[in-house]
């Protein structure tokens, strides 16, 4: 066969459903371009081996299906950070729902007719403020209710920020329940540590010594299980903490209506019920804890 990109018809092959494998591919497009040339038989044995050698679709095969339209994209960034940190998901529960607690009371309150950016103290008391005159007398609900109230937008603001922090760094590490847990004790703890420091009397809501309660979960978790986390983790984990603790405490020592009395005893209630826990079972991190 010559190498001529135009082949001779007179030099093609007798049979006709040879399949042409000697035939260069610019052989075998000029036939099948041409085929009304040649007999029927040539034009279909060049197409055969076309798509033999996978230069032409195969006709013959049934069509694809046209893929079907793509739904409208999930939505991504700042949605999907929200969802998150807000959201409820497999070992991320007790943080979320916490959250969404405080927020709840916190509308209630406004919904009640208190002025949200600086409830009245009569208004929190009603709503179960940790208030010298009545928790202990006979009223110790109010150590925990106290913790879910709090004294404006700004105070709701920074402790729920605090709360999603900790929950996020903390919640998969130590498991759910026992993160509930630890919040609401050592919520009670500053409660009562409010009371004892506060010996004139004192009316006082937030959230902050339970939050604190978890910067000593933390420090515990990781001193008592330093091979949960490598080196390098270990230390982020422990300047942040240290960083954002103490820089609270502080805060509190500068500011005359900052309950420190509840923040130290949080903090101590919190490093108390890491270090004497039982450690967490090998599943304690599992999605379903």
């Amino acid at each position: 066969m010559p190498d001529s990109a135009v082949p001779d018809p007179a030099l093609l092959p007798p049979d006709p459903t040879d399949p042409l494998v000697g035939y260069t591919e610019a052989e075998l497009l000029y036939l099948a371009r041409h085929a009304a040339e040649y007999p029927p038989a040539v034009g279909q044995a060049a197409g055969r081996e076309l798509q033999r050698r996978g230069l032409v679709p195969d006709l013959t095969a049934p069509p694809r299906r046209p893929a079907p339209p793509a739904g409208p994209a999930e939505k991504g960034g700042l949605a999907a950070t929200l969802r998150g940190i807000f959201g409820f998901r497999p070992g991320y529960r007790t943080t979320p729902a916490l959250f969404w607690l405080n927020l709840g009371a916190y509308l209630l309150l406004g919904l009640a007719g208190a002025n949200l950016l600086q409830p009245a103290g009569a208004d929190l008391i009603r709503w179960g403020s940790n208030y010298s005159a009545l928790t202990l007398p006979g009223q110790p609900w109010r150590l925990l209710t106290s913790v879910f109230l709090h004294g404006g937008f700004g105070h709701l603001l920074l402790n729920m920020l605090t709360l999603v922090f900790l929950g996020l760094l903390a919640e998969r590490m130590v498991g759910s329940k026992r993160l509930l847990g630890v919040y609401l004790l050592s919520g009670v703890a500053g409660s009562l540590a409010s009371l004892w420091w506060h010996s004139q009397g004192v009316n006082s809501v937030g959230a902050s010594g339970a939050i604190f309660g978890l910067y000593g979960l933390l420090l515990a978790t990781l001193a008592r299980r330093p091979a949960s986390l490598n080196r390098s983790e270990r230390a982020a984990l422990g300047v942040f903490v240290l960083y954002f603790m103490v820089s609270s405490l502080v805060g509190g020592l500068e500011s005359h209506t900052t309950d420190n009395a509840a923040h130290v005893g949080g903090l101590l209630a919190g490093a108390a019920l890491g270090a004497v826990l039982p450690a967490p079972a090998a599943g304690a991190n599992n999605p379903q804890t």
